[in-house]
């Protein structure tokens, strides 16, 4: 009896903690990158707004960050430019 009590707390504990390492699934995709937040962005990552370049997690992370930020986002490397796409206009403080 006591073996089938314990067997069987072991196989919760098993299943919970299989349970917990299972992503989780979102309705709605939210970016969140760093601190100091995205300044413009890339299509092969983003400036945040402490002037640190970042590459994107995924897809997912940039087309999110891209919908929601149209007129900061450009669909080119950041490298093309000689700024290396860091731009000097402050957006972000004027919102």
């Amino acid at each position: 009896m006591a073996n089938s009590v314990k067997i069987a707390l072991l196989t919760l504990a098993f299943g919970g903690a299989i349970a917990v390492c299972q992503p989780a699934a979102a309705d709605s995709v939210t970016v969140s990158t760093t601190t100091n937040g995205v300044a413009f962005g890339y299509s092969d990552g983003y400036w945040d707004r402490a002037h640190t370049w970042h590459v994107w997690r995924d897809a997912n992370e940039s087309n999110a960050w891209r919908a929601a930020n149209h007129d900061h986002y450009y669909e080119w490397k950041h490298d093309r430019d000689a700024d290396q796409g860091w731009h000097e206009d402050h957006w972000w403080d004027r919102h």
